[in-house]
């Protein structure tokens, strides 16, 4: 993919981010994200990328800066090992998550951490072999909740308690968060490539995903 052209749609402060990494991978690696982030968001908005601009939460998630009603865009991103995904929904917030399951990481360790106690529970008691998929799928499930709130760090892994199991293939289901939830938040696996697992999480349970591979429209099966 060409540098150059994703270069131009940015602007001056996302260049001069782009200009502090010290490894030319990285620095390539934020041109890429926020130039195809700009391009998908220009095509939906019907404007030049470039002329896009945005805001930022308390806790750093992006949003444009011109929301004008309830039905305004709404966007999100994460990135795993080479593969990013975007996440564009109308009137509602979205957050998503995407991760490469790295066999090597010590997740009995990690889930009594980050995991709340009936997750880490439910974690010890699965067979050995299906351990390292199902923490996989938990964390995307819960770095997707966070991100759609726009919590960030601020509020702790553990007092989020989502299921392991996996959802019915191409069907939102509903989050349940207890009775301090103002609203209602649904979630949806995504199987993005081989060896990767994500989740996307939105408000409302009225939705659906349609997802697209880059480069191309060919639409493609979550």
């Amino acid at each position: 993919m060409q540098l150059e052209p994703l270069l131009r749609k940015l602007s001056a402060d996302e260049r001069a981010r782009a200009a502090k990494f010290y490894f030319d991978k990285d620095r390539e690696h934020f041109i890429v994200a926020r130039g195809l982030l700009r391009t998908i968001l220009g095509r939906y908005l019907d404007r030049e990328p470039e002329n896009l601009s945005f805001r930022y939460g308390p806790q750093g998630k992006p949003a444009l800066a011109e929301i004008s009603d309830g039905h305004a865009i709404r966007f999100n991103i994460s990135h795993s090992h080479g593969i990013a995904l975007y996440a564009i929904a109308r009137g509602r917030e979205v957050g998503i998550d995407i991760e490469w399951i790295r066999p090597d990481l010590a997740i009995a360790e990690i889930a009594e951490r980050f995991f709340s106690a009936s997750e880490a529970a439910l974690l010890r008691s699965l067979p050995a072999e299906a351990r390292l998929e199902a923490f996989f799928r938990c964390w995307t499930r819960k770095e997707a909740y966070i991100k759609a709130r726009g919590e960030g760090l601020s509020r702790p892994l553990n007092q989020i308690d989502l299921p392991l199991a996996p959802g019915e293939p191409g069907l939102p289901q509903a989050l349940q968060l207890g009775s301090s939830e103002i609203t209602q938040w649904s979630l949806q696996d995504l199987a993005p490539a081989r060896d990767y697992v994500a989740a996307v999480v939105a408000q409302g349970r009225d939705w659906h995903t349609a997802c697209w591979r880059w480069p191309g429209e060919s639409r493609q099966s979550a």
